[in-house]
């Protein structure tokens, strides 16, 4: 079902959900250096400018893609998918002894590698392949996962956990007025109130999590050397079995793409054109390259968005494309971004629970008219199920097997894509009785 429209009606209203796209903006990205550092053992000093750098990047993907790519205000930001094989093929290398710099190095030669050859993928098509695929069952398994993933991290967050850690009573209870606030203005409020209830629900949660429970997460400032480096998870390096997981991860990673698009078409109302798909590709093939010369987290369209768009209703370009902007900015003012690193990541967890949600509702939407009977059920469950199995396995049971079949097998998300995929384009399911 397509969405209403609903323009900013002047420039207040504009800038405020230009300020609303921003927070969500930040509050995807912030997370993802600070993991990537602490997984490295980065300095301090390293991470403030990578998280910098973060910003920078992120906000001229969004931009380049709502201009030059798929034209749709939907965020380009660090691969979840990619963030996990990072962190997991980080962990590995301290179980077998294998240097991280070289691990680094590695998955950064893996990214240029692959992010040059997705270019050509794209150019010769790759994407009508890929769009042939993507059935209606596949995108609602995938969305499906998607949701689990990333209500789970963001639930975990709100509690306050940290490493295994127990839960903390002020910051879960803060967490959880704060969902009944921005579910609540979500549905019931009326015009702005709605449409902003996910920059609201930012404000009001750092403002009372700083008077009730104090200062927020350690300011980071960045310097502008730092903020320029390059390789700093290591030097170029070669270890095959890292560089073929990250080549193989690479590819993998543009169903994003198609994920991301199909899924926008019930909330813009169109279809998107073969053209903005290459030109999708491209783009994010191209800042997957430039992802491992920067040891950056590579890109992807977010499917999240999509849930943001229907929580938040404003779907017209230009609020995005001025946050976009500002988050370049962000980035490049040193001061600025250390002042936006202090917001508590709690609150933006509890803020972002309420918005993924939305996710649950797309992978409905996507669901086929289909007869419930054994055979359908099935070819939903085994997908969907075994991905979550693979969600609920104890960390590090993989890691006596080789590493790109981690990539494979320890990722939840994955193989119940692949599942999905298997089971229908190798199966004719009207034929099965």
């Amino acid at each position: 079902m397509q969405m209403t429209s609903r323009k900013p009606a002047n420039w207040i209203s504009t800038a405020l959900a230009s300020i609303q796209w921003l927070g969500f903006l930040f509050a995807n990205t912030v997370v993802i250096p600070l993991s990537i550092g602490g997984a490295f053992h980065l300095s301090h000093a390293v991470v403030s400018g990578l998280m910098a750098r973060s910003f920078i990047f992120t906000g001229i993907a969004c931009l380049l893609q709502a201009w030059i790519g798929h034209g749709l205000p939907i965020m380009e930001g660090q691969s979840g998918f990619w963030w996990g094989i990072i962190l997991n093929l980080a962990n590995l290398g301290s179980a077998t002894g294998t240097p991280l710099s070289v691990i680094g190095g590695s998955l950064a030669m893996g990214m240029v590698i692959g992010g040059g050859m997705l270019v050509v993928f794209a150019l010769f098509g790759f994407h009508r392949w890929l769009n042939r695929l993507f059935t209606p069952m596949v995108m609602t398994v995938l969305l499906i996962l998607l949701s689990a993933q990333l209500i789970d991290v963001f639930f975990k967050g709100a509690l306050g956990l940290d490493n295994g850690s127990k839960v903390n009573p002020g910051i879960a209870l803060l967490s959880l007025l704060l969902i009944v606030l921005v579910a609540g203005l979500s549905l019931f409020g009326k015009g702005l109130l709605s449409n902003l209830s996910i920059l609201l629900g930012l404000a009001v949660g750092w403002l009372l999590f700083v008077l009730l429970i104090g200062k927020g997460s350690p300011e980071v400032v960045p310097s502008y050397a730092h903020i320029g480096q390059l390789f700093v998870l290591g030097r170029p390096a070669f270890q095959p079995a890292f560089l073929i997981a990250a080549v193989v991860a690479a590819v993998i990673n543009m169903t994003n793409t198609v994920a991301t698009l199909r899924a926008a078409e019930s909330v813009f109302g169109r279809a998107t054109s073969a053209r903005k798909f290459k030109a999708s590709f491209v783009l994010t093939s191209i800042f997957t390259a430039l992802s491992g010369l920067f040891s950056l987290v590579p890109y992807a369209p977010y499917t999240s968005a999509i849930g943001f768009l229907r929580a938040t209703r404003i779907v017209h370009r230009l609020p995005f494309i001025i946050a976009s902007i500002l988050f370049i900015l962000l980035g490049a003012i040193p001061t600025l971004s250390g002042l936006m690193s202090t917001l508590p990541i709690s609150v933006g967890d509890a803020v972002l629970f309420v918005a993924y949600l939305q996710i649950f509702g797309a992978a409905l939407i996507n669901l086929p008219k289909l007869e419930w009977d054994a055979r359908n059920t099935f070819r939903l469950a085994l997908p969907v199920l075994t991905g979550l199995a693979i969600f609920a396995l104890p960390a590090g049971v993989l890691s006596t097997i080789p590493a790109f079949l981690q990539v494979l097998l320890g990722n939840g998300l994955l193989l119940g894509i692949l599942l999905s995929l298997l089971l229908e384009n190798t199966i004719h399911w009207d034929d099965v009785k």
